[in-house]
């Protein structure tokens, strides 16, 4: 059996609370989870791919390599990095390096990447039309309301001549920096995890991977338009609070997830909607 815990939104809430009290603490009255490196190693995750594919090292390949895991599902983007910083959690795996970096700066974090794992391209869906080109004048598209996944999505959008962002823009655009809008879109930003649901209430929405499989929606069938994966800065990594790095449950995981056995799990299962990074 699976030993994963689901936390419901109050978990949630409550999880943020607990940071922000931590915070406040002086650094001796906070516990971490993964000082005492004789128990199980805790890892905050989102549940798709993420989840799964620690779970599928949890059930095929950890006993064999002596390491005790257990697995946390988080439906945010917030809880993991804040429950990984006050040591509720001793890693979290869900995120990439522009969105580790914006968060450790404007929260105050001190998490750091162990090792790539994966790639989730970001992709265009609709139910209205079928192709980028089928966007009519006016149309609305929904964006992640976090300022790099929005940046994502415009980049996307620029990539593929939807839009035009002005020049050096980074991952600090937003549609202020859209130089060119030919069909006058606009942007309805919203939480990332609920742009999946967001389709038939807009023309178009831009959505992360997961979200986009936990939704049954293929990135590599059913996105309009889809990131390249070539040279993309944005795979999906392994983390935890600096000073933890060296941690041997974390150097054992590390190594399990970027494993020969892995990677075929990856390709199996997910049939290029996620891609292995190693």
């Amino acid at each position: 059996m699976r030993n994963t815990v689901k936390l419901t939104t109050a978990v949630l809430a409550a999880g943020a609370l607990t940071f922000g009290l931590s915070a406040c603490g002086s650094e001796d009255s906070s516990t971490s989870a993964s000082a005492d490196t004789s128990g199980p190693l805790v890892v905050a995750a989102s549940p798709v791919p993420h989840a799964e594919i620690l779970n599928y090292v949890k059930d095929n390949l950890a006993k064999k390599a002596g390491l005790d895991l257990e697995v946390k599902e988080f439906t945010d983007y917030v809880t993991p990095n804040t429950a990984t910083e006050d040591g509720s959690v001793g890693a979290n795996y869900f995120q990439n390096q522009p969105y580790l970096d914006d968060f450790n700066k404007k929260n105050g974090t001190h998490i750091v990447p162990v090792v790539t794992v994966h790639l989730e391209p970001l992709g265009l869906y609709s139910n209205k039309v079928k192709s980028a080109d089928a966007l009519k004048s006016g149309a609305t598209i929904a964006v992640p309301n976090d300022s790099v996944n929005e940046a994502r999505a415009l980049k996307l959008l620029d990539a593929n001549g939807i839009i035009t962002l002005k020049d050096g823009v980074g991952n600090d655009a937003t549609p202020a920096d859209i130089t060119k809008n030919p069909k006058n879109l606009e942007f309805k930003e919203l939480e990332a995890a609920q742009t999946p649901r967001s389709l038939d209430d807009v023309d178009a929405a831009v959505i992360n991977g997961n979200y986009a499989i936990e939704a049954d929606l293929s990135p590599a069938k059913d996105a309009l338009v889809l990131e390249s994966a070539k040279d993309n800065p944005y795979g999906n990594f392994l983390a935890v609070k600096d000073g933890n790095e060296d941690d041997p449950r974390v150097k054992k995981l590390a190594e399990l997830l970027t494993s020969a056995e892995v990677k075929k799990f990856i390709e199996d299962k997910y049939d290029g909607s996620v891609i292995a990074s190693f």
